[in-house]
Formats: C-alpha cells, sequence, structure tokens
C-alpha cells in the first residue's frame, strides 16, 4: 500500500514537472482536485468508435471513394498530390512576442473593488445611472407616472450591483431572497435598500436606453457599449501567456449540474437566444476577449443548430484571435473549431494552433482519408500515427479510442507523455500531452470560475449577456487580484473575495468577509 502511495507521488511530481514545462499553472493540482475521468481530456473527448468511420476492404481509406472518410477528405492518392507525407520533420516556433502578467501595478491596499472597478470602472456606472434614469422618464411618459419612482444615484447603482452579484457569493435562485424570511435572506445586507426600492430600479435598469438610428439591426445594442469598454479593459489591464484557449465556457450552470442534469434540463438550457465564446490564457485562467453571437431564428433545432456550423465556429475564431496577429501566439482549440483551412490562414498571422478534430464535428476538407479512418488491425494504447503538410501535423492516436489533432504548433518528431495516476505513463507525440495539459486546466478551471456565477436570471437576452459579462469581470479580477501585492497582506480565497466585492459595492462598514 506504502508502494502504491509512493509511486503515485513519483508520478504526481513527474505530471507537475511536465506541466510546468508547458506553461501550465501548479494551480491545476489545487482546488480543482483529483483526476476526474480516465479520459485525459476531460470533458473534451477524441472520437469514440462509433464515431469513426471505418475503412473499406483494401484499408485505410486509400481508394478514392466517397463513403471512405468525412466529407471533403482526399483519399490517399489526392493526398500525395496536395503534399501530404509520411516524412516528419522538426517544427519550430518563434519565441513569443509578448511578456505575461498584469499590466499595471497595484498598490497591496487596494481593494476588491479596486480591482473589480479596472473593468467596470465609475464612469461606466455613472453611464448606467444616466441611461435607466433616462429611460425610466421616457417609459413613465409612455405609460403614466410612476409615484414611487426616483431618480436613481451613483451609490445605489452600486449597490444594485452588489445585490444581484450577491446571487452568486450565497448561491440563491432569486435576488429578491435576500429580503425573505427562509433560507436565503440576509438580513446583514438587506437593510441596506428596501425590496420596492431595488425592484424599481431593476425595472428601469438600462445600459443604452433608446436604439441609436445608425446599426438599429444590431440585436446586441443595448449592451454593446458595454461589452466594448469591457473588452478594452480587458485587453489593458493583463497580458496572456503564450498559450491561449478558444472555447464555450459554463454559462449558467456549475459543472456539477451539467453532469446531474436531466434530459429535460438540458432542452431548457438551450432556449437561451445567444451563444458565447471566449479565448482564455491557459496559464491563469484570465478571460482575455469575449464574443456574444445570438441565435439567428427560433426554430427547435436552437443553439445544437449552431454547434454543426463549421463556418460559424470559423468566424468566431477570427473574431477572437484579432488582436493576436503577430505575436507567435499558440491557440488550443476544440473539434467545432478545428479545420485545416482556419490554421493555415492563422499561420500567415503568426498564430499557431493546437486542436483535436472530430469525424463528425470538425471540416474534414483537404484532410487524408487514410488518417481519419479506423484500420482493420486494432490499434495498441498510446500507439501514433503522423502525416505532414509542410508545418501542419495531422496526428491520429490511441488510447481506449482513437483521438486525432492538427497541429503546426508541435513538433511531430517529439515526444510527450500522458500521466495518469490510476494508469501511469502513457506514450503520446508532444501536442497530445499539450492539449492534455491546457485543456484539462481550462476543464477544471471552471469549477473555480463557477464560483462567479450570478444566479439572477432575467428574460432579457441583452441582460442575461450583461450579468454574465460581470460573472467574467469578477474572476478577472479575482486573478489580478492573486497575482498581486494585496494578496501577500490578506490571502483572500475566491469565496471570501467574491464577499468583500459586494460588501464594497453596498458600501458597509465591515467589508471583512464571512468566515
Amino acid at each position: 500500500m506504502a508502494e502504491c502511495g509512493r509511486k503515485a507521488l513519483s508520478l504526481l511530481e513527474a505530471a507537475r514537472s511536465r506541466y510546468e514545462s508547458l506553461q501550465i499553472s501548479d494551480d491545476v493540482f489545487g482546488e480543482s482536485g483529483d483526476d476526474s475521468s480516465d479520459n485525459p481530456f476531460y470533458s473534451t473527448s477524441g472520437d469514440s468508435d462509433s464515431d469513426n468511420y471505418i475503412a473499406e476492404v483494401g484499408g485505410g481509406g486509400g481508394g478514392g471513394s466517397s463513403g471512405a472518410g468525412p466529407p471533403g477528405s482526399l483519399s490517399r492518392s489526392q493526398a500525395e498530390e496536395e503534399g501530404w507525407m509520411e516524412t516528419l520533420q522538426d517544427v519550430t516556433v518563434p519565441p513569443y512576442q509578448e511578456t505575461y502578467g498584469p499590466a499595471q501595478k497595484m498598490p497591496a491596499t487596494a481593494t476588491a473593488l479596486d480591482f473589480f472597478q479596472l473593468f467596470v470602472p465609475d464612469n461606466c456606472i455613472q453611464n448606467m445611472v444616466t441611461q435607466t434614469n433616462m429611460y425610466a422618464k421616457k417609459f413613465q411618459e409612455r405609460f403614466g407616472s410612476d409615484e414611487g419612482w426616483r431618480p436613481v444615484t451613483a451609490q445605489e447603482m452600486k449597490a444594485f450591483l452588489g445585490f444581484v452579484t450577491s446571487t452568486s457569493v450565497h448561491r440563491c435562485e432569486s435576488v429578491l431572497s435576500i429580503w425573505s424570511s427562509g433560507f436565503f435572506s440576509n438580513r446583514s445586507i438587506a437593510l441596506k435598500m428596501s425590496q420596492a426600492r431595488f425592484e424599481k430600479i431593476l425595472k428601469y435598469f438600462h445600459i443604452v436606453a433608446f436604439r441609436p438610428s445608425q446599426g438599429s439591426n444590431q440585436g446586441l445594442y443595448k449592451i454593446q457599449p458595454f461589452l466594448d469598454s469591457l473588452q478594452q479593459s480587458f485587453s489593458c489591464t493583463f497580458r496572456p501567456s503564450q498559450t491561449q484557449v478558444l472555447h464555450e465556457p459554463l454559462i449558467d450552470e456549475d459543472p456539477v449540474f451539467i453532469t446531474t442534469c436531466t434530459e429535460r434540463e438540458l432542452r431548457k438550457r438551450k432556449k437561451r437566444k445567444f451563444s458565447l465564446w471566449v479565448r482564455q490564457c491557459t496559464s491563469t485562467g484570465f478571460i482575455c476577449q469575449i464574443y456574444v453571437h445570438l441565435k439567428e431564428g427560433q426554430g427547435t433545432d436552437g443553439l445544437a443548430t449552431l454547434k454543426n456550423k463549421p463556418q460559424l465556429h470559423s468566424l468566431v475564431a477570427k473574431q477572437l484571435c484579432q488582436n493576436i496577429s503577430g505575436k507567435n501566439t499558440i491557440i488550443f482549440t476544440g473539434p467545432s473549431i478545428t479545420n485545416l483551412s482556419l490554421f493555415t490562414e492563422f499561420s500567415k498571422q503568426d498564430i499557431y494552433c493546437c486542436g483535436l478534430l472530430s469525424t463528425r464535428k470538425s471540416d474534414c476538407t483537404g484532410l487524408p482519408q487514410c488518417m481519419l479512418v479506423c484500420g482493420s488491425t486494432p490499434a495498441q494504447r498510446g500507439q501514433s500515427r503522423v502525416m505532414m503538410q509542410g508545418s501542419m501535423s495531422l496526428i491520429s492516436w490511441y488510447n481506449k479510442g482513437h483521438f486525432r489533432f492538427l497541429t503546426n504548433a508541435y513538433s511531430p518528431t517529439k515526444q510527450g507523455m500522458i500521466i495518469k495516476r490510476k494508469s501511469g505513463e502513457i506514450p503520446c507525440p508532444l501536442a497530445v500531452e499539450a492539449f492534455a495539459a491546457h485543456l484539462s486546466y481550462i476543464c477544471k478551471y471552471d469549477d473555480k470560475y463557477s464560483k462567479y456565477f450570478i444566479f439572477h436570471k432575467p428574460n432579457k437576452t441583452w441582460q442575461q449577456v450583461f450579468w454574465l459579462s460581470i460573472s467574467i469581470a469578477i474572476n478577472n479580477a479575482y486573478i489580478l487580484y492573486k497575482m498581486s501585492d494585496a494578496y501577500a497582506v490578506k490571502r483572500y480565497s475566491r469565496a471570501q473575495f467574491g464577499e468583500r466585492l459586494v460588501r464594497e459595492l453596498l458600501d458597509l462598514d465591515d467589508c471583512s468577509p464571512t468566515q
């Protein structure tokens, strides 16, 4: 038993050493806990055996039959004509052109509100005050006066943000529960504002009161100025590391809900009228950029329809990466984004990629069929095959199923290792190890990010996007706090930081977090 414990510890130390060499935060071994499953890619899995195209008799998709592989894939002769070969060559990514970390030094006395206001400053809050009062005035001119209404102030608007943000700290379903006598009541903050006053502000709350004369077809016009301001603040306050990932984060549920929810609850989630992608630093978890896409129609397919559109996801990727060209950034992508055309276009901008391929979800145009189909001979665990076209590598690796990767960021001649606590070391190309390490960190990071989910769920889409953006801003504020001198003075956990922020927004005298 003791020998097994020493072996597990040895494997853990080996994994930590390798992850550090790949610029993975040591936090992957911290709050996130142990491995979540036997799948080295956590929630981002490769093709299962049932998801693979099976090679025809005569083998490996070498013929010209259109049924031998995914749509757009190449037969062996076509692949050779396009320059795909099994001869491997070394690939080197130039040095990163940025130094990553906070762009400005915060004093050791900085508060949680100071970090939050790097993203939501006073002038932004004052704009909310102005627009809310304008909307209230126009609303009452049209529908009659509201005797209980008086113009909101900046102090009240901060308190309003604090009340709604408190639903993330105390995990209550409704912000109005604060004033109730039930389990989620919170008398310590309820005295700061009456429920009636809060409901009045909630009724008239606006970021943009009126539709602009130009760009009136823009569905997010009520929130777009705030999103633009938030994006600019993300770029100005933090420089991400070389390795970043494009993905859809959890939006309004914690990871436990995702694994336990019923089919009915999943259908309810798909009623959202928008989807959101982010570009996230894999060394810190800082969300560098967000992209919101409104659903184009109200059909029954909903969000599932969007997820089967490679052209949409390529557009999303281009939007998220438009500010990182020329820096030699390495981007990790999931199956819906990974495709040869996009990666080739990115390489011309000095953006290097490593993505997981799926024969069902990915656009496989221009890829050799022989690498996308399952051969008749069973593969051994850790076995891999590689073909190259210029500096682009297509990798097929087996580990209880076939995983395929497209990359120009890692040399196919270099070997890596997947280290699992239960099954030990599994050999793989370096690109596979890098993808597993970075994506595993991001997926496990969702558990920590979910601590800032604002549980208030308005009906209007722009308000849903707004509160989601506030959740992301609080997440980024905590990351900057943890990297600052202020963290050395008072080492607040995520929960404590969130509670302190709520109390500072409410301007309560006692701002120390509840233990």
